[in-house]
């Protein structure tokens, strides 16, 4: 074997005859290679086609020498770390500058991209390997084990691991998944102390069975994957200690460069090395050409060289035979356009011939007709927007199939999915379940899986220990009580599998197995002493809490119920289901997926404990788009939420209808998805996902965020949406108050406290309509003010209403307000004297009326006597029934006397009533109405009937 000489030319210069370490990086197309050096702030970018005639581009963003070069997988994103403590990221290869995605306080030594480009590991002098998601910039974990600078990183291909190399030589190899140590290799490779232009350096080999790292013999020394051992040396004419390692493509070949200013080229089968380059000065960086038998190579001059036909003709090129180890994908940066259609396809082309095509991911894989066991990406959605972080347009534009493929593709039915789950990554811990209350997470370790249950309140719910799954549980439902589990069914021997596990019991051994042959679960929900599972024929199973099948019904497709003894029938194949307390709600398909792409679903709410069907209809979505989530709110509300962002709430009103009460689109940032959680009557509970992902990680732990509830209304010329929106949302939750409040009092229960919350949202509802009224006075929208004073529910908030109006100087409109209060007092009086008719009350009444009529001489003098006459106290009149059943009673003729007195008692009956504003609402109020309510029950009213012009 004989030396050969390889001419340099220089990149960048070293300044006199100091040393610096400089890096060099191909693309995977071996279109473009960069250089950089710690002496020089700017990066070079060449063209690998002809870099002696083509001038580099130049990227001039650090303030100082550039440590470390990292490229992305598909070669989209470059990194750069420097010694003024920053990292950088840039397109790659026009090199537009996009982050300072973070900042150390030492300088940086190394960066790695993993195979997916999602994640970023940098290291340095600091304490600590960061990993920092590229979406957005934040740290996803500090990893700390290290007792000197971190010099060499490097991710396996499959994702799951990170070796590390520090300055001492000690390498840790790091479980990403958990962030523990897998194994620690104390003291292997030489001691480079603080040195910037001599680094230790290790390589996982391309299949990632093997980790190479620099020995302390001027070897190479071969380590095991997973235990760390050492499987053997390569020990050749190095002289002094080896300082770079880079594998051939193939991983047959490997080239070390020394302290001794050479290169060697070794045959990993015969465990040699065949070939070698001496060179003027140390070698500190190569990088092998991805497509050709060539190796480029830096000095610490600064001066670059390409060693081509290394590997003898003779032998295997080292492009042969390269490893198919494909990254697993999560919280993409890449670009999906040219990709897409080749993802989507598997589950979308109904005409497939079973051929293997080469996925990005292992799960995503191609399916015949009548393959039932389908991939659980298509579990979710069936249509190619579906499918997580592979939309190409943010919300907001509707995106959907790839347009080479829908223009001969039909639109299908939505798949089924289960609520809170987040579709499962191997290797990666996935949400099985996670609501308001806690979560449940799984992860596969070497063919088993291990199931974790967590609380959000750790105070609310029992600690629960983890749990080993044999049987590849994909789904799950938790409450207070306990958490329910299932499977897809995985052939004839591997049948569908429900697992309930309670948190409490009396008894021991209360866990119990349901095993399903011929059909699959599809969908499992639980709620207060029941457990629902719903298969692939249709089939919903209820179960009380010990395992005994307890109810059935059968819906058929004209909505009629009958009784059977162990099973449900569903009229279509289910899409989800969710339960609260008594509560399961079923959503089914009712046909087909329209040719428009719109889906048709209808849903049902029964109430388990009474056997009853509570609520059915059709759920409603936005055009074009999917179910995404439904549930119930925490005061017991039917919701759902579809792809487009809109969350609706289903409400008896209109004999039943969907109220919009939230849409993303006036809140959302482009760059984000929304993945609902829960809501309560003001607040919607989210995880925000940087786009495009679809699905939270469960590392780190998600943080909720909470957006108040807006309703997409249509832009108002009163210049006062938020009120309008506060208005609205308050009449709905009213409404839904007092209907129950009317169905408990039906129900002969106790009422008294949700009498008081409805009493309260009346004063609140009140207070935002007088601040409308303000808004119309100042807009001269007075026609719209008269509407609003009679959605007032309080006399003391029409007494405050006619007080405004008359300090903004508007008499006309004072006086049709006092109108309005008196025809309102008026028909108050003729109910209760309909359903009072011996009330004596009415004759007190009426004395009052009539002896408050000395107190004014004219209309026109009602201003005047308004600014002169102080208050006096009256007898409190209310105005709703509740109120008025003891104190308002008179009879239709005694008001038909009273109205035709002269104008001077109904000028005192007007200032009366204006001469008494009350601001807030005495308990005294209060007490009257309840005790009116618990005398006399009356329907409710519908607020929703009253528009607002």
């Amino acid at each position: 074997m004989k030396s050969r000489t390889l001419k340099l030319r220089e990149a960048h210069k070293v300044g006199g005859s100091g040393a610096a370490f400089c890096s060099i990086l191909w693309d995977q197309k071996a279109q473009h290679f960069v250089t950089s050096s710690s002496s020089d702030p700017s990066i070079s970018v060449h063209d690998g086609r002809s870099p002696s005639s083509s001038p580099p581009t130049i990227l001039r963003h650090h303030q100082d020498g550039v440590t470390a070069l990292a490229l992305s997988h598909d070669s989209s994103f470059l990194a750069s770390g420097s010694i003024d403590h920053c990292v950088k990221l840039y397109k790659f290869p026009s090199g537009e500058f996009q982050t300072n995605i973070t900042r150390f306080t030492l300088p940086i030594r190394v960066l790695a991209f993993n195979g997916s480009g999602s994640l970023l590991a940098a290291a340095g002098d600091d304490e600590g390997i960061k990993l920092i998601n590229t979406v957005d910039g934040s740290i996803v974990r500090v990893l700390k084990g290290h007792k000197g600078p971190v010099t060499g990183l490097d991710f396996n291909p499959n994702g799951e691991l990170l070796a590390s190399l520090d300055s001492n030589g000690t390498v840790l190899c790091w479980e990403l998944q958990s962030g523990i140590v897998s194994y620690t290799l104390k003291s292997v490779a030489p001691d480079t102390g603080f040195s910037t232009s001599v680094v230790n350096i290790l390589r996982w080999s391309p299949d990632g069975r093997i980790l190479a790292v620099p020995g302390l013999r001027n070897d190479v020394v071969m380590y095991d994957r997973f235990t760390g051992e050492k499987l053997f040396a390569l020990r050749g004419d190095h002289l002094q200690s080896i300082c770079y390692i880079t594998w051939a493509p193939n991983g047959k070949y490997i080239a070390t460069s020394g302290l001794d200013k050479q290169v060697l080229l070794w045959d990993l089968d015969k465990k040699q090395d065949i070939d070698r380059q001496k060179f003027e000065e140390r070698i500190c960086c190569m990088a092998w050409k991805p497509n050709s038998n060539a190796l480029s190579v830096i000095d610490v001059r600064g001066k670059y060289g390409i060693w081509e036909s290394l590997v003898p003709s003779s032998m295997v090129a080292p492009t042969v035979g390269i490893p198919d180890i494909l990254p697993k994908r999560r919280n993409e940066i890449l670009t999906f356009d040219e990709e897409m259609e080749e993802e989507l396809s598997p589950s979308l082309n109904d005409d497939d011939d079973g051929e293997s095509h080469q996925p990005s991911r292992k799960r995503i894989r191609r399916k015949t007709v009548i393959d039932d066991d389908v991939d659980l990406d298509e579990e979710f959605y069936d249509d190619g927007s579906s499918i997580p972080g592979y939309r190409k347009k943010s919300h907001g534009v509707r995106s959907g199939l790839p347009r080479s493929i829908a223009r001969s593709t039909n639109f299908k039915m939505q798949k089924p999915f289960q609520p809170g789950a987040t579709p499962p990554e191997q290797g990666k811990r996935t949400f099985l379940c996670y609501n308001m209350l806690g979560c449940i997470t799984t992860i596969e370790h070497e063919g088993n899986y291990r199931i974790e249950t967590d609380f959000h309140d750790t105070g609310r719910g029992p600690r629960v220990s983890s749990m080993i799954d044999i049987y590849g549980f994909t789904m799950a439902s938790i409450n207070e009580s306990g958490c329910v589990f299932a499977n897809p069914s995985k052939g004839e021997k591997n049948m569908s599998v429900l697992m309930y596990r309670p948190f409490r019991s009396w008894a021991s051994n209360s866990e119990w197995t349901m095993r399903f042959e011929g059909e699959e679960v599809k969908v499992v929900a639980n709620g207060s002493g029941w457990v629902a599972a719903i298969t692939s024929l249709n089939l919903l199973h209820i179960f009380s809490e010990g395992g005994l099948q307890v109810s059935s019904f059968a819906f058929d497709c004209l909505s009629c119920v009958t009784i059977d003894k162990h099973v449900i029938s569903l009229s279509g194949p289910v899409v989800t289901a969710t339960g609260c307390r008594d509560q399961l709600a079923v959503v089914t398909h009712v046909s087909d997926c329209l040719p428009s792409n719109e889906q048709v679903m209808e849903f049902r709410v029964l109430n388990i404990s009474k056997m009853t069907q509570q609520l059915n209809g059709r759920v409603a979505l936005t055009p074009g788009s999917h179910l995404t989530w439904i549930g119930f709110s925490e005061e017991g509300s039917f919701s759902s939420f579809d792809s487009e962002g809109v969350l609706r709430v289903f409400t008896s009103q209109y004999g039943g209808s969907w109220i919009p009460v939230f849409s993303t689109t006036k809140v959302k940032k482009q760059e984000e998805n929304y993945w609902v959680v829960g809501l309560n009557t003001t607040s919607l509970y989210c995880i925000a996902c940087k786009h495009p992902e679809r699905f939270p990680q469960v590392t780190p732990k998600p943080i909720l965020s909470i957006l108040d509830l807006s309703l997409p209304l249509a832009s108002s010329d009163l210049g006062a949406a938020s009120l309008e929106n506060e208005f609205i949302l308050k009449q709905l939750r009213l409404y839904e108050t007092q209907r129950r409040v009317d169905d408990m009092a039906f129900a002969e229960v106790d009422t008294t406290a949700l009498e008081d919350e409805a009493f309260d949202l009346e004063v609140s509802q009140d207070r935002c309509i007088l601040r409308l009224i303000s808004s119309c006075c100042s807009r001269d929208k007075f026609v719209r003010a008269g509407e609003l004073m009679r959605l007032l529910s309080l006399e003391k908030s029409m007494r405050a209403a006619i007080t405004l109006v008359t300090k903004l100087k508007l008499p006309f409109l004072a006086e049709k307000f006092c109108s309005i209060l008196e025809e309102k007092l008026l028909e108050e009086a003729n109910e209760a004297t309909e359903n009072h008719p011996q009330n004596p009350s009415r004759e007190v009444v009426k004395s009052k009326v009539q002896n408050s009529s000395a107190l004014v001489q004219t209309s026109e003098n009602t201003e005047a006597v308004l600014k002169a006459s102080a208050p006096k106290p009256s007898a409190t009149t209310l105005v709703r029934k509740a109120k008025v059943s003891e104190g308002l009673n008179l009879g239709k003729e005694q008001i038909k006397r009273d109205e035709t007195d002269d104008v001077k008692k109904r000028e005192v009956n007007k200032l009366n009533l204006m001469k008494n504003p009350v601001n807030s609402v005495s308990s005294e109020d209060k007490g009257l109405r309840k005790e009116a309510n618990q005398q006399d029950a009356r329907p409710s009213s519908n607020p929703f009937l009253k528009s607002i012009v």
